[in-house]
């Protein structure tokens, strides 16, 4: 399969099709990026690497991180951790206070932002330093240190964060949140606030299309099964409330963020990251969504 000329041909079309979308702005950092850059890396199970336009580019992986911390935790509280989040998609926006009201304090699943909050609650509970042992996972499971946290973002994040807030306190109203609140949001804000380029995200990413096994980390980072759900999380509730339209257009595991980036997996085959700015009314990348669709159709293997 010639990776590189399929890559390069879905950035032309993409290009030339020039879909439009909006910067997020309500974390007003973010609102300073160019929209114009756009970037496609693959990697394949052999550590090939394959990337087109900005691929080298780093940017706010925003919830695209909460795959990483997932992953840190997934093995650590087993079947406790169901009880305190569900796996079932959304179907509203990731910032809903409402749904999660409703379902009395147990969040429909770990992406959306109430979800992730719990986990991060979790890692807070595990780990004595979360930022940094955050950070220490996803530049070993890319296999070189490539993780920045943007200060400015974090910093506009916790200024912009009163929703957030909000839903840490009913987590907590409802008995689902064991640590201190204010020390919960400054790991999930800095998580957020990770920058990466589309290569090393896409390597981070690879264990999750390899049953589990980092060939950047050179070693077992979950277990088989364990790598099966977290790519059916992904599937099923990892594009906000267009899980469907996603799974329906491009039928890849993968996560999207507010940033523009979204990680994807072929199961077998390779992990990819394709960052573009403007996004549209879901949250999601309009060129990166267009450009897995493109890559699916001219791709002659498929998840189904």
């Amino acid at each position: 399969m010639d990776y590189k000329q399929i890559i390069e041909e879905v950035y032309q079309e993409v290009q030339e099709e020039n879909q439009r979308g909006k910067v997020a702005d309500y974390i007003p950092e973010l609102a300073t990026v160019s929209p114009d850059q756009f970037g496609i890396a693959l990697v394949d199970l052999k550590g090939n690497v394959y990337g087109v336009g900005d691929y080298q580019v780093p940017f706010s992986i925003q919830s695209i991180s909460k795959v990483h911390t997932l992953t840190m935790v997934f093995n650590v509280f087993n079947n406790k951790l169901w009880s305190r989040v569900n796996v079932e998609p959304s179907g509203d926006p990731f910032n809903s206070i409402a749904q999660l009201e409703y379902e009395k304090g147990i969040p429909r699943n770990p992406f959306i932002n109430a979800g992730a909050l719990v986990i991060t609650d979790a890692l807070c509970s595990k780990f004595e330093k979360p930022i940094q042992q955050i950070t220490e996972f996803i530049n070993e499971l890319a296999g070189e240190t490539c993780v920045k946290i943007n200060g400015d973002v974090k910093s506009s994040e916790f200024k912009h964060g009163e929703r957030n807030t909000a839903l840490a306190y009913f987590l907590k109203s409802y008995k689902n949140f064991n640590n201190n609140i204010d020390e919960v949001l400054e790991v999930y804000f800095s998580q957020c606030a990770i920058e990466m380029s589309c290569v090393d995200l896409a390597k981070s990413f690879s264990f999750l299309a390899n049953d589990g096994f980092s060939i950047f980390a050179k070693q077992q980072i979950i277990s088989e099964s364990s790598a099966r759900r977290i790519n059916a999380l992904m599937l099923t509730c990892g594009f906000y409330d267009e899980a469907g339209e996603f799974a329906y257009r491009v039928g890849l595991p993968g996560k999207s963020g507010v940033g523009g980036g979204v990680a994807a997996v072929m199961p077998h085959k390779f992990s990819i990251a394709v960052w573009s700015p403007e996004l549209n009314d879901k949250g999601n990348s309009v060129k990166a969504i267009k450009a897995l669709e493109l890559l699916t159709d001219k791709l002659s293997f498929s998840l189904f």
